[in-house]
């Protein structure tokens, strides 16, 4: 079997995973599976399995992606991967902070993706030295994939996109500082 050692959420772990041939035509478990049965991470949740929903959105290197198609032998050996479970430390993460005030998740399926997703879009553009409050237009468009770099679009079902647009709004407020 093959290995791989990562960053989860700031402390290095090691895990053997199932893969299947070599270079061009090797294929592996989804990253997503690996994460929760070997490190019992539950945040990263199985929506749609073909990376439409956002339910298993990790950061990977500080870069949302979806881990139900991201096959592990694809993540290279020490790289930085965050997920809902490690977000917090002592308080919780504004994000979180914000979604629960605002009631922002009726059933909370969608919550690892909006919120994971929007960690990884707001610290991205900060990086980039972008420190404006992002607009409301610019969090729908966000969610709606319609964005620059188009990194996929983040469903809820439930209908309280108003308030999780709201919490997204307000934690930044506090993440632009």
């Amino acid at each position: 079997m093959a290995s791989r050692k990562i960053l989860l959420n700031g402390k290095r772990v090691a895990a053997e995973y199932q893969a299947i041939g070599s270079g061009d035509s090797e294929t592996s478990e989804a990253l997503l599976y690996w994460l929760r049965e070997r490190f019992g991470q539950q945040g990263p949740r199985f929506g749609c399995g073909v990376s439409q929903c956002g339910a298993c959105t990790v950061l990977l290197d500080d870069v949302p992606i979806r881990s139900c198609t991201r096959q592990l032998h694809t993540v290279d050996d020490n790289a930085e991967i965050r997920t809902l479970d490690g977000l917090s430390g002592k308080r919780p993460h504004p994000l979180q902070r914000e979604f629960v005030e605002l009631q922002a998740g009726q059933c909370a399926f969608c919550a690892n993706g909006m919120i994971m997703g929007s960690l990884g879009w707001i610290e991205g553009r900060i990086t980039a030295g972008n420190h404006e409050v992002p607009s409301e237009a610019e969090i729908e468009d966000f969610l709606s994939g319609a964005t620059p770099n188009g990194q996929g679009n983040y469903i809820c079902r439930c209908g309280t996109h108003t308030r999780i647009v709201a919490a997204i709004r307000s934690a930044a407020k506090e993440m632009v500082r």
